[in-house]
């Protein structure tokens, strides 16, 4: 056997090898292998969008128990400060009710005081018109004895 004429029937032999491969089975091959490499890329460009999404989720998270946290400390201050004033004004109506009961007393005390120097001045005038009936019984002037015990009721 001839050496040159096998390696020219190797060669037309890989010749129509690679012609029936690009024909036939290369073109579908890198087109899976393009399918199968923009699948890959789509995974990753839909986990980056994920990873993205999940920072701005976090960041948003964040955002709305920051903003939850002030919202509760303004409450919690407008309440205290409520509280205060519920208090303050508590304790105006104290004082309002108090002065009103020591005005009260004090107007009941000056009507006691009255009513005692009323009953002093009656009990002071029948004094007088026992004493002035006994001085009556000795001397006998009775209208000048009466004009006398009135000044003295009215100075008393």
């Amino acid at each position: 056997m001839n050496v040159n004429a096998t390696i020219i029937g190797q060669m037309i032999t890989f010749i129509i090898l690679v012609w029936f491969v690009m024909k036939y089975v290369w073109t579908p091959i890198t087109a899976a292998m393009e399918a199968r490499s923009k699948k890959i890329a789509d995974g990753l460009a839909a986990s980056e969008r994920g990873q993205h999404d999940l920072e701005l989720a976090a960041h948003r998270a964040e955002d709305i128990i920051r903003q939850a946290r002030e919202k509760a400390s303004e409450v919690i201050a407008l309440a205290e400060k409520r509280g205060g004033q519920i208090v303050e004004e508590a304790k105006e109506q104290a004082r309002t009710e108090a002065d009103r009961l020591i005005a009260g007393a004090k107007a009941e005390i000056e009507q006691e005081v009255y009513r005692a120097r009323e009953s002093l001045r009656q009990q002071v005038a029948q004094l007088a018109v026992t004493g002035a009936e006994q001085i009556l019984r000795r001397e006998v002037d009775l209208k000048v004895h009466a004009e006398l015990l009135a000044s003295l009721q009215n100075e008393i």
